[in-house]
Formats: C-alpha cells, structure tokens, sequence
C-alpha cells in the first residue's frame, strides 16, 4: 500500500519559514519523481516544485524561495519555505510520479498523493 504523508504544516507571520517534510512507503522511491503542489480555497491545486533528470524546477510564484530537496535514503521528500507570504496560504501536497515523466508539472502526471498538510500565512 502505497502512502506520502505530509507534515510540517502550521501558522506562521509572513517573511518566516517552515520546512515541510512528506514521508514515502510503498514505493521504490527512488523509481518516482516525486513533487510538491498546492491548492488555496477556492482555487484549482496548483504546481508548485519538482525534480527534473538533473536539477530542479519552481512555479514562477515561489522561484528564489522554496527549495525542494529529498533524501532517498530516508525516503523522504522536503520543501524549504521561506520568505513566506499571505498568498502562500494553502493546502500543500505531496505527490509521486514515474520517474519516467520528463516535466512532471500536471496533476495528472502524479500517480500518487498524500493527504496535504495547511499552511497558514498571517499579514
């Protein structure tokens, strides 16, 4: 059974930080690209981190302030976030495609999903 499991979520005054970390089981993780996105109320779930076969990629949005990481040994994926602004309030999720997709920037790339983890950014 497959399972990412978010955590690291809270409140935070705007210009802080959080680390979001989302845990893998189930999976050869290092067979999957694994990804960050995000989905505000009332909005669609947007992009915003993944690998590519060399580097890393970031929504426009978050570019220059969230780093995305992983340590497979750990099985573990994780989301540096700093600089954090109102607008970033959202639910974040985790999500785990084939390592196989070059450009892993749709929600219908992702073959799995965690149960999200709130981020709250206060003015």
């Amino acid at each position: 059974q497959v399972q990412l499991v978010e955590s690291g979520g809270g409140l935070v005054q705007a210009g802080g930080s959080l680390r979001l970390s989302c845990a893998a089981s189930g999976i050869t993780f290092s067979g999957y690209r694994m990804g960050w996105f995000r989905q505000a109320p009332g909005k669609e779930r947007e992009f915003v981190a993944t690998f590519t076969r060399s580097s890393t990629y970031y929504a426009d949005s978050v570019k220059g302030r969230f780093t995305i990481s992983r340590d497979n040994a750990k099985n573990t994926v994780y989301l540096q976030m700093n600089s954090l602004k109102p607008e970033d309030t959202a639910v974040y999720y985790c999500a785990a495609a084939d390592r196989s997709t070059l450009f892993a920037t749709q929600t219908s790339q992702y073959a799995y999903w965690g149960q999200g983890t709130q981020v709250t950014v206060s003015s």
